[in-house]
């Protein structure tokens, strides 16, 4: 038998998600393996899709996409050559069905995890930092990111706002973060010294991001709230400039007019992680899974916070935790 968090209806994730015992899977298939897992991240994707519409026909469904664990088998014709073994560390991303003590999970999709990497970091190692991976691919796209543009983010407190603002720092990609409250852009200033921090909090905060752009162009923001402030952020973008968008955190839609996106010829552009598996190359699967794991061994790990951990028993309380105003960092759920 195996525990799994499950859940039989749409709702609150506090009300709807409880822990079963199942079957334990069988043994894993042509290129697949047997991962137990150890820890599991709560992503807000995760908490969205239990919310939403729950099909008919299931019996139950779990939620989760990342995980970390110990291989417990490897299935026929599974390359090893990567280190994926049995008794072997690893994390897995993206599986539906993540949050369960033992998941049978594609090779293709399980990455080695380091012995001085400790299950908080393990835990999240993929999700996020693809995400960043795949932000800083689009703002590639632009020709003045990394010269003389400067690019505006949100939720820059974030874990994926870290890390990005951490790599951007490093490849002195001129940037500005934003914030909700003061005491975030503190924090965010001690964290990253040089890097521009504007809190939402105060009512010049357009202005003051408009002193800190100074006569450089804004080819770009990224966003994951959306709403009133998504609308603001196409304000503050050159012509041409573009607006991506990877979270729905606000309720409310982006209010926009057709004629402010011609007269400035600017862009909207929507980037989930969810799509990645489907979007990319098996090649640049890959490479993305392999610099995610890159990053962490580059010392990106301090970008990782971990706000509280749970154990699964107390899935109902790590899920509150998880959507708790001013919480910082990620709630990590542990299968002892």
């Amino acid at each position: 038998m195996a525990r799994k968090v499950i859940y039989r209806q749409s709702g609150d994730p506090a009300d709807v998600l409880s822990v079963a015992e199942v079957d334990a899977p069988g043994p894993p298939g042509a290129g697949q393996v047997l991962v137990r897992v150890h820890a599991f991240p709560i992503h807000i994707g995760d908490l969205l899709a239990i919310q939403g519409p729950y099909p008919s026909q299931t019996a139950y469904l779990t939620p989760g996409i990342e995980a970390t664990g110990i291989v417990e088998a490897v299935g026929p014709d599974t390359p090893t050559a990567s280190g994926v073994t049995t008794g072997a560390r690893v994390s897995f991303f993206p599986h539906p069905g993540a949050w369960s003590e033992y998941v049978l999970v594609p090779a293709e999709f399980v990455v080695p995890v380091s012995d001085d990497v400790p299950d908080s970091i393990a835990a999240q190692m993929l999700a996020n930092p693809i995400t960043v991976i795949m932000l800083r691919r689009e703002l590639e796209k632009h020709a003045t990111v990394g010269y003389n543009g400067v690019f505006l983010q949100t939720a820059a407190g974030s874990n994926i706002g870290r890390l990005l603002s951490a790599i951007a720092q490093y490849h002195a990609i001129q940037h500005i973060n934003i914030v909700r409250s003061d005491a975030g852009a503190q924090t965010l200033r001690k964290r990253y010294p040089g890097v521009p921090v504007v809190s939402t909090a105060q009512p010049t905060w357009k202005e003051e991001i408009r002193e800190h752009i100074g006569a450089r162009p804004v080819p770009a923001a990224v966003d994951p709230v959306g709403g009133t402030l998504a609308g603001d952020l196409l304000q503050l973008l050159s012509p041409g400039g573009t607006l991506i968008t990877y979270g729905v955190l606000a309720e409310e839609p982006i209010p926009v007019h057709a004629g402010d996106l011609l007269g400035a010829s600017l862009g909207l552009r929507g980037l989930t992680v969810l799509r990645w598996a489907q979007t990319v190359s098996a090649e640049q699967r890959a490479n993305d899974l392999a610099t995610a794991a890159q990053l962490i061994a580059r010392g990106a790990a301090e970008a990782f916070d971990v706000a509280a951990q749970y154990d699964i028993a107390e899935i109902a309380q790590a899920v509150e935790h998880a959507v708790r105003p001013g919480k910082s960092g990620t709630v990590l759920v542990t299968i002892p």
